[in-house]
């Protein structure tokens, strides 16, 4: 209702349309809680980052902050303004959201390994234990911002790429973009994410760190693969026309 008239008095100008927009946002509970959770999240990527240097004159800490923020806001807008099923659904993250035992125990650890990766990187490049040149910084910041970008492209073909492992009620089986190629391109976008955050953050050592996580990543891709054949119809055929789980021709 609010929407409706607010379109209807949109001809009053460009200055009335910022003024309505804004209280669309401001009215919209789907957006206000986007909000909130962008805003706290990034409160907690500031502290954890410059908490850990110990200074802001951290020019890898800010690099990374703007990729990350930017992508991440870019996604929310993205999603708000042309499907907002699948922001709500990606918004629903973290273990307590999550149906099945195993994936509430997966998730706990995804996001710990996050967590420490960051944590470890800053504290590495803190203490000089193995620092990057400042072009592997960069390059670093690149893999993440491609990483996003891959994650767009998946986001775009799927809409049902929920943050957690649920089959809706309507939801269909996706074969055409990424899917194409592997049955998890998701999780192969967020390896990459992995893997570029220490170096952008200025040291090598904690990519090492990379290994456990593909280990819960498996773990995690393996279970829903038993969930999504058990409750999406087409599925189990989609497993036999499309053969890699994560990266063609190797798994």
């Amino acid at each position: 209702m609010i929407r409706v008239w607010l379109g209807r008095r949109s001809d009053r100008g460009p200055r009335w349309s910022r003024l309505t927009g804004f209280f669309i946002l401001i009215v919209d509970p789907l957006l206000r809680r986007a909000i909130v959770q962008s805003v706290l999240g990034s409160a907690f990527f500031v502290a954890i980052v410059f908490g850990s240097a110990r200074t802001w004159a951290y020019w890898q800490g800010w690099t990374f902050l703007t990729v990350f923020e930017v992508s991440t806001i870019s996604f929310g807008v993205y999603l708000g303004r042309h499907d907002r099923a699948l922001l709500e659904r990606r918004m629903n993250a973290g273990p307590w959201n999550e149906n099945e035992r195993a994936q509430k125990i997966i998730v706990s650890l995804v996001m710990l390994a996050f967590a420490a990766c960051i944590l470890l990187s800053v504290l590495d490049y803190r203490q000089g234990v193995s620092p990057v040149p400042a072009w592997v910084a960069l390059a670093g910041n690149a893999v993440v911002a491609v990483s996003f970008l891959f994650i767009f492209t998946v986001l775009r073909v799927n809409t049902w790429a929920a943050s957690n492992v649920a089959v809706e009620k309507d939801q269909q089986v996706v074969d055409t973009g990424p899917y194409a190629c592997v049955r998890h391109p998701m999780y192969a976008g967020a390896a990459m994410l992995f893997a570029g955050m220490p170096l952008a953050l200025g040291a090598w050592r904690p990519i090492v760190l990379l290994i456990p996580f593909l280990v819960i990543l498996a773990w995690r891709l393996l279970d829903e693969e038993t969930v999504l054949a058990r409750e999406l119809p087409g599925y189990v055929d989609y497993m036999s026309r499309v053969r890699y789980r994560l990266v063609p021709f190797v798994w």
